[in-house]
């Protein structure tokens, strides 16, 4: 009865490894394609002059406020309870005012996301279109990206194409 169970295991593993056999795997760095490429690289370069011009404007306007916050604190002896209100208000609502710049531009769905997805997503679908050929001239069943937070613990380096792809479009 041992040997059956033995046998059975032995057929089962058998199947499993020839059914692995059967899949053309491959791995590809994207990150480092992308890097690689003079458009993504012109793309980068210019979101990020991008994002320092607006950090630079948005410092401007919270050093704008701490002067007023200083002069407020000099002045504030010499106002009335009224005029301290509405000194203190219109820090207040200028602060906000800023607060809501910042989130304009920097948020989740501020300025700079929507220029990054103009900017960057005719970049990309131009390299996930060039995997799905590269995939469908060479067989391959199975492409990773062996540079995203995949759970990728090893890989064989026989399978990274990423040096393939970036062949393929014309890049070093």
């Amino acid at each position: 009865m041992k040997i059956k169970n033995i046998l059975f295991v032995l057929a089962l593993i058998a199947g499993m490894s020839s059914a692995t056999n059967a899949q053309k795997i491959a791995l590809v760095d994207i990150n480092e394609v992308l890097s690689s490429m003079p458009d993504y690289q012109n793309a980068q370069k210019e979101l990020d002059r991008i994002a320092a011009e607006w950090r630079q404007e948005i410092s401007q306007e919270f050093d704008k406020i701490k002067s007023m916050y200083n002069k407020f604190q000099a002045e504030q002896v010499l106002l009335s309870s009224d005029d301290k209100a509405k000194k203190e208000d219109e820090i207040v609502k200028k602060e906000a005012e800023v607060r809501e710049l910042q989130k304009a531009k920097f948020g989740p769905d501020g300025a700079l996301f929507k220029k990054r997805q103009e900017m960057v997503a005719p970049i990309q679908d131009k390299v996930y279109a060039a995997i799905e050929n590269f995939a469908a001239e060479r067989g391959f069943d199975i492409i990773f990206d062996k540079g995203g937070a995949t759970g990728l613990l090893f890989s064989n380096p026989d399978y990274d194409k990423t040096g393939d792809l970036k062949k393929k479009l014309n890049i070093k």
